[in-house]
């Protein structure tokens, strides 16, 4: 069985975005609706691990977005609050 070792990020700071892309969220705080959230295609983040030491790590495609898609979380954010009105509806 495949597994990895979860990704933990102690106060993640993102450094840097870069282009653009759009993919299907969908979240377990808003269960059966999914919808198109424009996010940035790579980032840049530092953080501190487990051990206390600052770390970077850069990420693209879909760990950048749920990447950002957690940082939101953070902030008090869901994905539809990304949303236009008229897709929110």
């Amino acid at each position: 069985v495949w597994q990895r070792k979860p990704i933990v990020l102690i106060n993640p700071v993102v450094t840097r975005t870069e282009g653009k892309t759009s993919i299907s969220e969908g979240c377990l705080s808003v269960p059966e609706y999914t919808a198109e959230v424009p996010r940035a295609k790579r980032i840049s983040i530092e953080y501190q691990d487990l051990d206390g030491l600052a770390k970077k790590l850069d990420a693209e495609e879909l760990l950048a977005v749920a990447i950002q898609h957690e940082l939101d979380h953070l902030d008090g954010k869901l994905f539809i609050d990304r949303l236009s009105p008229l897709k929110k509806e």
